[in-house]
Protein backbone atom coordinates (compact mmCIF):
# COMPACT_ATOMS: atom_id res chain seq x y z
CA UNK A 1 0.00 0.00 0.00
CA UNK A 2 1.02 3.32 -0.83
CA UNK A 3 -0.29 6.66 -0.12
CA UNK A 4 0.65 10.22 -0.91
CA UNK A 5 -0.22 13.73 -0.67
CA UNK A 6 0.93 16.38 -3.68
CA UNK A 7 4.76 15.39 -3.45
CA UNK A 8 5.06 13.63 0.40
CA UNK A 9 4.72 10.01 0.18
CA UNK A 10 3.38 9.12 4.05
CA UNK A 11 3.80 5.34 3.23
CA UNK A 12 5.83 3.40 0.40
CA UNK A 13 4.82 0.39 -0.78
CA UNK A 14 3.88 -1.26 2.27
CA UNK A 15 2.94 -5.09 3.04
CA UNK A 16 0.67 -6.09 6.30
CA UNK A 17 -1.69 -8.57 7.16
CA UNK A 18 -3.46 -9.88 9.93
CA UNK A 19 -5.00 -13.03 10.85
CA UNK A 20 -8.41 -13.89 12.17
CA UNK A 21 -7.60 -14.94 15.87
CA UNK A 22 -4.22 -12.49 16.28
CA UNK A 23 -3.70 -9.34 17.79
CA UNK A 24 -1.09 -7.62 15.20
CA UNK A 25 0.73 -4.17 17.36
CA UNK A 26 1.97 -1.76 14.92
CA UNK A 27 4.68 0.52 16.13
CA UNK A 28 6.94 3.06 14.59
CA UNK A 29 7.69 6.91 15.98
CA UNK A 30 5.24 9.70 15.17
CA UNK A 31 4.91 10.03 11.97
CA UNK A 32 5.70 6.55 10.82
CA UNK A 33 2.90 6.09 8.74
CA UNK A 34 0.97 3.76 10.69
CA UNK A 35 -2.39 6.18 11.30
CA UNK A 36 -2.75 6.45 7.36
CA UNK A 37 -2.09 2.44 7.28
CA UNK A 38 -5.49 2.17 9.91
CA UNK A 39 -7.28 4.75 7.89
CA UNK A 40 -6.99 3.30 4.90
CA UNK A 41 -7.67 -0.31 5.87
CA UNK A 42 -10.70 1.34 7.25
CA UNK A 43 -12.62 3.58 4.91
CA UNK A 44 -10.98 6.82 6.20
CA UNK A 45 -9.17 7.54 3.35
CA UNK A 46 -8.25 5.76 -0.35
CA UNK A 47 -4.94 4.32 -1.82
CA UNK A 48 -2.53 5.68 -3.88
CA UNK A 49 -1.10 2.35 -5.23
CA UNK A 50 -1.62 -0.85 -3.68
CA UNK A 51 -4.45 -2.98 -3.07
CA UNK A 52 -6.34 -5.06 -0.05
CA UNK A 53 -8.12 -8.53 0.62
CA UNK A 54 -10.87 -9.26 3.06
CA UNK A 55 -11.38 -13.23 3.50
CA UNK A 56 -9.18 -13.49 0.50
CA UNK A 57 -11.66 -11.20 -1.82
CA UNK A 58 -10.58 -7.62 -3.18
CA UNK A 59 -11.41 -5.37 -0.17
CA UNK A 60 -11.39 -1.47 -1.04
CA UNK A 61 -14.10 0.57 0.87
CA UNK A 62 -14.67 3.92 -0.33
CA UNK A 63 -15.62 4.86 2.51
CA UNK A 64 -16.09 4.40 6.65
CA UNK A 65 -19.50 2.80 6.31
CA UNK A 66 -18.85 0.52 3.70
CA UNK A 67 -15.53 -0.99 6.21
CA UNK A 68 -17.56 -0.93 8.36
CA UNK A 69 -20.69 -2.86 6.97
CA UNK A 70 -17.95 -5.19 5.96
CA UNK A 71 -16.89 -6.05 9.63
CA UNK A 72 -13.56 -3.92 9.81
CA UNK A 73 -14.46 -1.30 13.06
CA UNK A 74 -11.65 1.36 14.15
CA UNK A 75 -11.21 2.82 17.55
CA UNK A 76 -8.86 6.39 16.43
CA UNK A 77 -6.75 8.02 18.76
CA UNK A 78 -9.44 11.44 18.33
CA UNK A 79 -12.81 10.69 20.36
CA UNK A 80 -15.40 10.52 17.91
CA UNK A 81 -18.26 11.00 19.79
CA UNK A 82 -20.65 13.65 20.26
CA UNK A 83 -21.26 14.95 23.65
CA UNK A 84 -24.73 16.52 23.53
CA UNK A 85 -25.98 12.82 23.06
CA UNK A 86 -26.74 10.05 25.91
CA UNK A 87 -24.18 6.81 26.05
CA UNK A 88 -26.76 4.65 24.11
CA UNK A 89 -27.21 7.02 21.04
CA UNK A 90 -23.67 7.52 20.67
CA UNK A 91 -23.25 3.51 20.98
CA UNK A 92 -25.76 2.90 18.55
CA UNK A 93 -25.34 6.57 16.13
CA UNK A 94 -25.38 4.56 13.11
CA UNK A 95 -27.62 1.79 13.72
CA UNK A 96 -30.84 3.04 16.00
CA UNK A 97 -33.16 0.18 16.51
CA UNK A 98 -36.12 2.01 14.78
CA UNK A 99 -39.79 1.23 13.42
CA UNK A 100 -41.60 3.74 11.01
CA UNK A 101 -38.98 5.96 11.41
CA UNK A 102 -39.14 6.06 15.44
CA UNK A 103 -36.25 5.20 17.51
CA UNK A 104 -36.86 2.24 19.73
CA UNK A 105 -35.66 3.53 22.99
CA UNK A 106 -36.37 0.86 25.31
CA UNK A 107 -34.73 -1.83 22.94
CA UNK A 108 -31.96 1.13 22.10
CA UNK A 109 -30.72 1.65 25.97
CA UNK A 110 -31.03 -2.62 26.69
CA UNK A 111 -28.77 -3.04 23.88
CA UNK A 112 -26.64 -0.18 24.84
CA UNK A 113 -26.69 -1.94 28.62
CA UNK A 114 -25.57 -5.07 27.20
CA UNK A 115 -22.68 -3.29 25.19
CA UNK A 116 -21.36 -1.37 28.18
CA UNK A 117 -21.75 -4.84 30.68
CA UNK A 118 -19.79 -6.61 27.71
CA UNK A 119 -16.42 -4.49 28.65
CA UNK A 120 -18.05 -4.73 32.80
CA UNK A 121 -18.84 -0.72 32.58
CA UNK A 122 -21.60 -1.02 35.22
CA UNK A 123 -21.22 2.51 36.48
CA UNK A 124 -21.85 3.99 33.15
CA UNK A 125 -25.59 5.10 32.76
CA UNK A 126 -27.24 4.69 29.51
CA UNK A 127 -29.47 7.92 29.88
CA UNK A 128 -25.58 9.59 30.75
CA UNK A 129 -24.96 12.50 28.53
CA UNK A 130 -21.18 11.68 26.68
CA UNK A 131 -20.28 15.02 27.40
CA UNK A 132 -21.01 14.90 31.43
CA UNK A 133 -18.15 11.80 31.50
CA UNK A 134 -14.27 12.11 32.01
CA UNK A 135 -12.11 11.30 28.76
CA UNK A 136 -11.25 7.89 29.95
CA UNK A 137 -14.55 6.75 30.08
CA UNK A 138 -15.42 8.39 26.74
CA UNK A 139 -12.41 5.99 25.10
CA UNK A 140 -14.54 3.25 26.67
CA UNK A 141 -17.76 4.23 24.95
CA UNK A 142 -15.88 4.43 21.88
CA UNK A 143 -14.24 0.91 22.24
CA UNK A 144 -17.98 -0.07 23.60
CA UNK A 145 -19.51 1.13 20.45
CA UNK A 146 -16.70 -0.46 18.15
CA UNK A 147 -17.42 -4.05 19.91
CA UNK A 148 -20.91 -4.22 19.52
CA UNK A 149 -21.17 -3.77 15.65
CA UNK A 150 -20.49 -6.76 13.63
CA UNK A 151 -16.53 -7.32 13.79
CA UNK A 152 -13.97 -8.92 11.90
CA UNK A 153 -11.41 -6.75 11.96
CA UNK A 154 -10.99 -4.28 14.89
CA UNK A 155 -8.20 -0.92 14.98
CA UNK A 156 -7.14 0.39 18.01
CA UNK A 157 -5.21 3.30 18.07
CA UNK A 158 -3.74 4.04 20.96
CA UNK A 159 -6.69 3.07 23.14
CA UNK A 160 -5.10 2.74 26.53
CA UNK A 161 -3.88 6.48 26.56
CA UNK A 162 -6.64 8.07 28.02
CA UNK A 163 -7.17 5.23 30.40
CA UNK A 164 -6.33 4.47 33.80
CA UNK A 165 -4.83 0.58 34.80
CA UNK A 166 -8.46 -0.50 35.64
CA UNK A 167 -9.96 0.80 32.72
CA UNK A 168 -6.68 -0.81 30.29
CA UNK A 169 -7.25 -4.36 32.37
CA UNK A 170 -11.39 -4.61 30.80
CA UNK A 171 -9.78 -3.74 27.71
CA UNK A 172 -7.21 -6.48 27.44
CA UNK A 173 -9.47 -8.93 28.85
CA UNK A 174 -12.10 -8.28 26.25
CA UNK A 175 -9.49 -8.21 23.64
CA UNK A 176 -8.69 -11.39 25.01
CA UNK A 177 -12.34 -13.19 24.27
CA UNK A 178 -12.22 -11.24 21.18
CA UNK A 179 -8.75 -13.00 19.56
CA UNK A 180 -10.90 -16.85 20.62
CA UNK A 181 -13.80 -15.88 19.08
CA UNK A 182 -11.34 -14.90 15.72
CA UNK A 183 -11.64 -11.68 15.45
CA UNK A 184 -8.30 -9.99 13.93
CA UNK A 185 -6.79 -7.08 16.09
CA UNK A 186 -3.86 -4.20 14.82
CA UNK A 187 -3.13 -2.62 17.58
CA UNK A 188 -0.95 0.60 17.74
CA UNK A 189 0.53 2.02 21.09
CA UNK A 190 3.74 3.44 22.31
CA UNK A 191 3.72 1.06 25.62
CA UNK A 192 5.71 -1.37 24.48
CA UNK A 193 4.98 -3.35 27.69
CA UNK A 194 1.40 -3.51 26.81
CA UNK A 195 2.31 -4.80 23.54
CA UNK A 196 4.90 -7.51 25.10
CA UNK A 197 1.84 -8.57 26.85
CA UNK A 198 -1.08 -8.81 24.32
CA UNK A 199 0.48 -9.02 20.99
CA UNK A 200 1.32 -12.19 18.83
CA UNK A 201 3.14 -10.70 16.00
CA UNK A 202 4.84 -6.84 16.03
CA UNK A 203 4.88 -4.96 12.49
CA UNK A 204 7.70 -1.64 13.14
CA UNK A 205 7.16 1.05 10.51
CA UNK A 206 9.85 3.55 10.14
CA UNK A 207 9.57 6.73 7.69
CA UNK A 208 6.53 5.24 5.97
CA UNK A 209 8.22 2.09 4.80
CA UNK A 210 8.34 -1.83 6.71
CA UNK A 211 11.49 -2.52 8.84
CA UNK A 212 9.65 -5.78 9.56
CA UNK A 213 7.29 -8.34 11.09
CA UNK A 214 8.23 -10.93 13.79
CA UNK A 215 6.80 -12.67 16.39
CA UNK A 216 6.26 -11.21 19.63
CA UNK A 217 8.32 -13.80 21.43
CA UNK A 218 11.29 -13.12 19.08
CA UNK A 219 11.99 -9.35 20.36
CA UNK A 220 12.97 -7.66 22.84
CA UNK A 221 11.83 -4.39 24.11
CA UNK A 222 15.60 -3.06 23.21
CA UNK A 223 14.96 -4.61 19.31
CA UNK A 224 11.43 -3.27 18.97
CA UNK A 225 13.16 0.58 19.89
CA UNK A 226 16.12 -0.21 17.56
CA UNK A 227 13.99 -1.28 14.96
CA UNK A 228 11.88 2.02 15.50
CA UNK A 229 14.47 4.73 15.65
CA UNK A 230 17.21 2.83 14.07
CA UNK A 231 20.45 1.63 16.24
CA UNK A 232 21.96 4.69 17.19
CA UNK A 233 25.17 5.86 20.06
CA UNK A 234 23.96 8.59 22.17
CA UNK A 235 27.36 10.16 22.60
CA UNK A 236 27.73 12.21 26.24
CA UNK A 237 28.95 15.79 26.23
CA UNK A 238 31.87 14.51 26.79
CA UNK A 239 32.00 12.60 23.49
CA UNK A 240 31.29 15.26 21.46
CA UNK A 241 33.48 17.76 19.78
CA UNK A 242 33.31 20.93 21.19
CA UNK A 243 30.34 23.23 19.59
CA UNK A 244 29.92 27.20 19.76
CA UNK A 245 26.02 27.10 20.24
CA UNK A 246 26.80 25.31 23.32
CA UNK A 247 27.48 27.17 26.23
CA UNK A 248 31.18 25.61 27.94
CA UNK A 249 32.44 27.83 30.16
CA UNK A 250 31.14 29.83 33.56
CA UNK A 251 31.80 33.12 32.60
CA UNK A 252 30.02 32.57 29.38
CA UNK A 253 26.89 30.99 31.01
CA UNK A 254 26.63 34.05 33.55
CA UNK A 255 26.74 36.38 30.61
CA UNK A 256 23.71 34.64 28.59
CA UNK A 257 21.91 32.85 30.29
CA UNK A 258 18.33 35.08 32.32
CA UNK A 259 18.90 35.16 35.79
CA UNK A 260 15.09 35.16 36.64
CA UNK A 261 13.22 32.11 36.72
CA UNK A 262 9.56 32.24 35.27
CA UNK A 263 8.23 29.17 36.77
CA UNK A 264 9.53 26.72 38.81
CA UNK A 265 7.75 23.30 38.89
CA UNK A 266 8.78 21.25 41.97
CA UNK A 267 7.58 17.59 42.67
CA UNK A 268 4.36 17.78 40.38
CA UNK A 269 2.13 14.67 40.29
CA UNK A 270 -1.56 14.10 39.29
CA UNK A 271 -2.47 10.96 37.76
CA UNK A 272 -0.53 9.43 35.76
CA UNK A 273 2.18 12.61 36.15
CA UNK A 274 4.67 11.50 38.78
CA UNK A 275 7.25 13.47 40.37
CA UNK A 276 7.93 15.86 37.39
CA UNK A 277 9.69 18.84 38.29
CA UNK A 278 11.60 21.58 36.29
CA UNK A 279 12.43 25.60 35.81
CA UNK A 280 11.84 27.93 33.14
CA UNK A 281 14.05 31.28 32.90
CA UNK A 282 12.47 34.67 32.20
CA UNK A 283 12.71 34.68 28.29
CA UNK A 284 13.81 31.05 28.08
CA UNK A 285 11.72 28.50 25.42
CA UNK A 286 11.18 25.28 27.15
CA UNK A 287 9.86 22.37 24.90
CA UNK A 288 8.51 18.98 26.33
CA UNK A 289 8.35 16.20 24.21
CA UNK A 290 7.07 12.75 24.50
CA UNK A 291 5.25 9.81 22.76
CA UNK A 292 1.28 9.51 22.47
CA UNK A 293 0.21 9.27 25.91
CA UNK A 294 3.58 9.74 28.37
CA UNK A 295 1.86 12.48 30.34
CA UNK A 296 2.73 15.80 28.35
CA UNK A 297 -0.86 17.36 28.42
CA UNK A 298 -2.16 15.78 31.82
CA UNK A 299 1.35 17.52 32.94
CA UNK A 300 0.22 21.17 31.43
CA UNK A 301 -3.18 20.46 32.88
CA UNK A 302 -2.07 20.29 36.27
CA UNK A 303 0.20 22.91 36.18
CA UNK A 304 -2.61 25.16 35.20
CA UNK A 305 -5.02 23.74 37.88
CA UNK A 306 -7.13 22.03 35.40
CA UNK A 307 -6.31 19.02 37.15
CA UNK A 308 -5.73 19.53 40.73
CA UNK A 309 -1.95 17.72 41.54
CA UNK A 310 -2.31 15.08 44.12
CA UNK A 311 1.39 16.95 45.23
CA UNK A 312 4.15 19.26 44.50
CA UNK A 313 3.99 22.98 43.62
CA UNK A 314 4.24 25.66 41.14
CA UNK A 315 5.57 29.02 41.77
CA UNK A 316 5.20 31.61 38.84
CA UNK A 317 7.49 35.28 38.49
CA UNK A 318 9.19 34.29 41.88
CA UNK A 319 6.01 34.60 44.02
CA UNK A 320 5.58 31.82 46.57
CA UNK A 321 4.87 28.26 45.60
CA UNK A 322 1.48 26.79 45.56
CA UNK A 323 -0.85 24.04 44.26
CA UNK A 324 -3.45 25.71 42.43
CA UNK A 325 -7.02 23.96 42.68
CA UNK A 326 -8.74 25.72 39.78
CA UNK A 327 -7.33 27.64 36.35
CA UNK A 328 -8.62 30.80 37.94
CA UNK A 329 -6.20 30.53 40.67
CA UNK A 330 -2.81 30.06 37.95
CA UNK A 331 -4.39 32.78 35.62
CA UNK A 332 -4.06 35.41 38.60
CA UNK A 333 -0.96 34.36 39.27
CA UNK A 334 0.36 34.98 35.90
CA UNK A 335 -0.08 31.89 34.06
CA UNK A 336 -1.46 31.29 30.23
CA UNK A 337 -2.87 28.22 28.88
CA UNK A 338 -3.16 27.97 25.15
CA UNK A 339 -4.74 24.66 24.50
CA UNK A 340 -4.57 21.58 22.29
CA UNK A 341 -8.08 21.47 21.27
CA UNK A 342 -8.39 25.38 20.36
CA UNK A 343 -12.61 24.64 19.85
CA UNK A 344 -13.39 22.45 22.70
CA UNK A 345 -11.26 24.15 25.59
CA UNK A 346 -9.81 27.51 24.17
CA UNK A 347 -12.60 30.25 21.96
CA UNK A 348 -16.06 30.24 22.51
CA UNK A 349 -16.49 29.55 18.44
CA UNK A 350 -20.27 31.05 17.76
CA UNK A 351 -18.84 34.09 19.65
CA UNK A 352 -16.99 37.59 17.74
CA UNK A 353 -13.16 37.54 17.52
CA UNK A 354 -13.51 40.61 20.20
CA UNK A 355 -15.49 38.85 22.48
CA UNK A 356 -12.90 35.67 23.15
CA UNK A 357 -10.13 38.63 22.74
CA UNK A 358 -10.99 39.78 25.84
CA UNK A 359 -12.36 36.51 27.62
CA UNK A 360 -9.47 36.33 29.69
CA UNK A 361 -9.59 39.93 30.64
CA UNK A 362 -12.56 40.81 31.70
CA UNK A 363 -12.67 41.61 35.08
CA UNK A 364 -8.60 42.91 34.80
CA UNK A 365 -9.25 45.16 32.20
CA UNK A 366 -12.95 45.91 30.21
CA UNK A 367 -15.32 46.33 33.34
CA UNK A 368 -16.25 48.42 35.49
CA UNK A 369 -18.98 48.11 38.24
CA UNK A 370 -20.23 44.70 35.73
CA UNK A 371 -20.53 47.16 33.18
CA UNK A 372 -18.52 46.43 30.08
CA UNK A 373 -16.22 48.57 28.62
CA UNK A 374 -17.02 48.26 24.55
CA UNK A 375 -14.86 50.96 23.36
CA UNK A 376 -11.38 49.64 25.25
CA UNK A 377 -12.72 46.24 24.53
CA UNK A 378 -13.30 46.96 20.52
CA UNK A 379 -9.49 48.63 20.49
CA UNK A 380 -8.01 45.93 22.23
CA UNK A 381 -8.95 43.51 19.89
CA UNK A 382 -8.33 45.49 16.93
CA UNK A 383 -4.93 46.21 18.11
CA UNK A 384 -4.22 42.37 18.29
CA UNK A 385 -6.05 41.51 14.69
CA UNK A 386 -3.33 43.97 13.57
CA UNK A 387 -0.37 42.89 15.62
CA UNK A 388 -1.19 39.28 14.63
CA UNK A 389 -1.88 39.69 11.25
CA UNK A 390 -5.25 37.80 11.40
CA UNK A 391 -7.03 37.57 8.39
CA UNK A 392 -10.87 38.38 8.99
CA UNK A 393 -13.53 40.85 8.05
CA UNK A 394 -13.63 42.60 11.08
CA UNK A 395 -13.09 41.93 15.12
CA UNK A 396 -17.17 40.79 14.91
CA UNK A 397 -16.55 38.43 12.71
CA UNK A 398 -17.80 34.83 14.11
CA UNK A 399 -14.67 32.98 15.21
CA UNK A 400 -15.59 29.41 13.99
CA UNK A 401 -15.94 31.14 10.30
CA UNK A 402 -12.42 31.74 10.80
CA UNK A 403 -9.36 29.29 9.11
CA UNK A 404 -7.66 27.21 11.88
CA UNK A 405 -4.48 29.23 11.79
CA UNK A 406 -6.83 32.53 12.57
CA UNK A 407 -8.45 30.82 15.66
CA UNK A 408 -5.52 30.02 16.91
CA UNK A 409 -4.36 33.69 16.39
CA UNK A 410 -7.34 34.52 18.65
CA UNK A 411 -6.80 31.82 20.86
CA UNK A 412 -2.91 33.54 21.87
CA UNK A 413 -4.17 36.97 21.57
CA UNK A 414 -6.77 36.40 24.44
CA UNK A 415 -4.04 35.70 26.63
CA UNK A 416 -1.89 38.44 24.88
CA UNK A 417 -4.30 40.59 26.03
CA UNK A 418 -3.95 39.92 29.38
CA UNK A 419 -0.13 39.92 29.37
CA UNK A 420 0.84 36.47 31.78
CA UNK A 421 4.48 35.94 33.27
CA UNK A 422 4.36 32.67 31.89
CA UNK A 423 2.68 31.16 28.83
CA UNK A 424 1.63 27.25 28.09
CA UNK A 425 1.26 25.69 24.73
CA UNK A 426 -0.20 22.60 23.96
CA UNK A 427 0.75 21.60 19.96
CA UNK A 428 0.43 25.37 19.30
CA UNK A 429 0.61 24.60 15.68
CA UNK A 430 -1.39 21.07 15.34
CA UNK A 431 -3.51 21.55 12.04
CA UNK A 432 -2.54 24.88 10.56
CA UNK A 433 -0.98 26.25 7.46
CA UNK A 434 2.37 26.88 6.88
CA UNK A 435 2.37 30.53 7.08
CA UNK A 436 0.33 30.88 10.46
CA UNK A 437 2.77 28.31 11.46
CA UNK A 438 5.71 30.55 10.96
CA UNK A 439 4.00 33.82 12.75
CA UNK A 440 3.20 31.68 15.85
CA UNK A 441 6.83 31.31 15.71
CA UNK A 442 7.76 34.84 15.29
CA UNK A 443 5.31 35.05 18.05
CA UNK A 444 6.66 32.73 20.33
CA UNK A 445 10.45 33.81 19.88
CA UNK A 446 8.84 37.83 20.60
CA UNK A 447 7.37 36.41 23.40
CA UNK A 448 10.60 35.09 24.62
CA UNK A 449 12.46 38.45 24.09
CA UNK A 450 10.21 40.09 26.20
CA UNK A 451 11.15 38.38 29.02
CA UNK A 452 8.34 35.44 29.37
CA UNK A 453 8.51 31.80 30.26
CA UNK A 454 7.43 29.90 27.62
CA UNK A 455 6.63 25.95 27.64
CA UNK A 456 5.89 23.87 24.73
CA UNK A 457 4.23 20.26 24.10
CA UNK A 458 4.49 19.40 20.65
CA UNK A 459 4.84 16.43 19.03
CA UNK A 460 6.15 17.86 16.01
CA UNK A 461 10.39 17.62 16.91
CA UNK A 462 11.27 20.03 14.16
CA UNK A 463 9.17 22.25 15.64
CA UNK A 464 10.49 21.81 18.94
CA UNK A 465 14.16 22.00 17.62
CA UNK A 466 13.11 25.30 15.81
CA UNK A 467 12.20 27.27 18.71
CA UNK A 468 13.01 25.60 22.29
CA UNK A 469 16.27 26.52 24.38
CA UNK A 470 15.75 23.15 26.02
CA UNK A 471 13.80 20.31 25.46
CA UNK A 472 12.68 17.58 28.58
CA UNK A 473 11.46 14.24 27.49
CA UNK A 474 8.14 12.89 29.15
CA UNK A 475 8.10 9.02 29.34
CA UNK A 476 5.10 6.82 30.85
CA UNK A 477 4.45 9.99 33.10
CA UNK A 478 7.90 10.69 34.21
CA UNK A 479 10.14 13.92 33.04
CA UNK A 480 13.21 11.69 32.11
CA UNK A 481 15.61 14.08 29.90
CA UNK A 482 16.52 17.25 29.67
CA UNK A 483 18.76 18.05 26.57
CA UNK A 484 19.71 21.94 25.76
CA UNK A 485 20.45 22.92 22.02
CA UNK A 486 23.30 21.70 21.00
CA UNK A 487 23.26 18.38 22.90
CA UNK A 488 19.91 17.18 20.99
CA UNK A 489 18.77 15.20 18.21
CA UNK A 490 15.74 13.19 16.58
CA UNK A 491 17.41 9.60 17.65
CA UNK A 492 18.54 10.73 21.13
CA UNK A 493 15.06 11.90 21.75
CA UNK A 494 13.15 8.92 20.27
CA UNK A 495 15.37 7.05 22.42
CA UNK A 496 14.15 8.54 26.03
CA UNK A 497 10.81 8.39 24.91
CA UNK A 498 11.14 5.18 25.35
CA UNK A 499 12.72 4.96 28.40
CA UNK A 500 9.96 4.68 30.80
CA UNK A 501 8.17 2.34 28.87
CA UNK A 502 11.54 0.14 28.54
CA UNK A 503 11.80 0.13 32.54
CA UNK A 504 8.63 -1.07 32.84
CA UNK A 505 8.69 -4.27 31.31
CA UNK A 506 10.81 -7.07 32.97
CA UNK A 507 12.18 -8.47 29.20
CA UNK A 508 13.46 -11.78 31.51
Amino acid sequence: MTKRYGDVTVLDNVDFDVRSGEIHALLGANGAGKSTLCKMISGLTDLTGGQMHLDGRPYAPPNKLSAESAGVQIVQQELNLIPTLNVAENLFLGNLPSIGGLIQKRRLHHQARAALDRLKLHSIQTHTLVGELGVGRMQMVEIAAALACRCKVLILDEPTAALSGSESELLFEQLHQLRESGVGMIYISHRLDEVKRIADRVTVLRDGRRVGTVDIGSISTDQMVDMMVGEVVIPTRDESAPARDVIDSDTEAESTRPTTNAVVVQSISCGMVRDVSFTVASGEIFGIAGLVGSGRTELLRTIFGADVAECGTVSVAGRAPRRFHHPSQAVTSGLAMVTEDRKQNGLLLQQSIRCNTSLASMSKRFSRFGMIRRRAESMAAQQMCLAMETRCVGIEQIVGTLSGGNQQKVAIAKWLTRDADVFLFDEPTRGIDVGARLAIYRLISELAAAGKGIVIVSSDLDELFETCDRIAVMSAGRLVKTFRRGEWSEEAILQASFEGHRDMVDVS
